[in-house]
């Protein structure tokens, strides 16, 4: 089999893992090495200055000894199996970057043989790009679960960024899905990273060249709907582990059925789009707007609300602390306002040193008035000829009809039936929420 049938199989089969994260380091080039790591973005992001950057996304090996139910790349399913040596897969990554075809590397691995060989395979990988072609770009590696904790050690200083995949929300999810692997065998080295990383810090400020390990920090990915988990035990789970790890990201990976199983929803079920999308804004909320995962969601309302984001959603469910004077609302209040963000949040906070505002100022602020005018006052008054009723701000904050016909929504869009004004263009490109 030549490289370009193993690049082929080994790009496709890397597809479910979920790269689009900005590399959260920034290391420039040096005399004699290639490459740079930008903190500004990886994997088909975009950077301040409008720069798309992009990575190579590949498996190793699509070989694998587990047999996960969920999984394309399990043992016991019939796909055409292929794997890189180290010495292929670091040249494909130099000729790739030469040809400015990339800046960095997100590389995951099925386990092929074992753990423990699987990660030597990844660090020999490693070593030839760092030692041997000097490559400085970013490097986005999966940690293996079940290899020496040594082994994760010497892979967490070639990286940039590691990550452990969680795969299921539950232990009863992974024992019925993926017998092969156990909740211990995956945290274990999760824990392992987080206390590397905080030894490392400590190294760092005694000794300025001490070698870094993992710099951009550790993530984790989790796939949705393949079990019957509630969206608050998601957002739970997600809490914990932010908490206890200190992880850059969570991701949520919309389960995609793609062969039956007894065990699995069946091939006709559709992906949980929506669902997967009001977990990405309830982390948002959680990591830069100071909520906490029972403020979102509670035991009586356990799912999120098709229709509302999580933020709109608890603001309609807590009218009674609104609305609030703008020119008086501390920041932690003001972050609680749909349609203000964390920028404008803080905008707000600066410009109303110099002056009371007035909801013109709030719209050339960046505040998303479509949203935040039933929640907030201007010096004391509320936007003119406002219609205020809970009704009135559900229609309003959904863009949808209230009425039956349209209840059943399989995926909100991101503009109202109407054309897209300029604040709903501004809410979308800068995520505020």
């Amino acid at each position: 089999m030549d490289i370009f049938e193993k690049l082929t199989i080994l790009t496709d089969a890397a597809k479910y893992d979920v790269a689009c994260t900005s590399s959260g380091v920034d290391r420039g080039g040096a005399p004699g090495t290639i490459g740079n790591a930008a903190a500004c973005g990886i994997c088909h992001s975009f950077s301040a200055d409008g720069r798309c950057i992009s990575l190579l996304k590949v498996l190793f090996t699509n070989a694998c000894v587990y047999d996960c139910k969920y999984c394309l790349n399990r043992r016991s399913n019939d796909v055409r199996r292929a794997a890189f040596t180290p010495r292929e897969l670091a040249d494909l990554t130099i000729a790739f970057y030469r040809r400015n075809y990339i800046e960095g590397l997100f590389l995951s691995s099925g386990v092929f043989k074992n753990p423990d060989y699987t990660c030597e395979q990844l660090i020999e990988t490693l070593s030839i790009l760092r030692n041997e072609y000097r490559f400085r770009g970013y490097i986005h590696v999966k940690a293996i679960p079940g290899a020496d904790t040594r082994l994760i050690d010497q892979l967490g200083l070639l990286a940039d960024r590691m990550s452990v995949n969680i795969e299921l929300p539950t232990s009863e999810g992974l024992q019925k899905l993926a017998p092969d692997k156990t909740r211990q065998a995956i945290l274990k080295p999760m824990g392992l990273i987080h206390n590397r990383i905080q030894e490392n810090n400590y190294d760092l400020v005694q000794y300025r060249h001490a070698p870094k390990f993992a710099p951009a920090g550790h993530s984790t990915q989790m796939i949705i709907g393949a079990t019957n988990d509630s969206d608050l035990h998601i957002l739970r789970l997600t809490q914990a582990l932010y908490h206890k790890y200190a992880l850059k990201r969570v991701f949520f990976s919309a389960y995609i059925p793609m062969q039956s199983h007894a065990l699995l929803p069946s091939l006709d079920t559709k992906p949980p789009l929506l669902r997967e999308h009001r977990l990405y804004q309830a982390d948002w909320l959680l990591r830069f707007y100071g909520f906490h995962a029972e403020e979102i969601l509670d035991d009586e309302h356990p799912d999120f609300n098709p229709i509302l984001d999580p933020k709109c959603n608890w603001a309609v469910n807590h009218l009674d602390q609104f609305p609030v004077e703008v020119n008086r609302a501390p920041y932690e209040i003001l972050l609680r306002v749909p349609g203000i963000g964390v920028k404008s949040a803080r905008r707000i906070i600066t410009a109303r040193k110099n002056g009371s505002l007035d909801f013109g100022d709030l719209k050339r602020i960046g505040v998303v008035l479509k949203r935040a005018q039933f929640f907030l006052t201007c010096r004391g008054k509320q936007m003119p000829h406002l219609k205020f009723s809970t009704d009135t701000i559900i229609h309003a904050l959904s863009g949808q009809s209230l009425s039956p016909a349209n209840s059943d929504t399989a995926q909100l869009s991101l503009f109202s039936e109407s054309s897209p004004t300029k604040e709903d263009v501004q809410k979308c490109l800068s995520g505020q929420l």
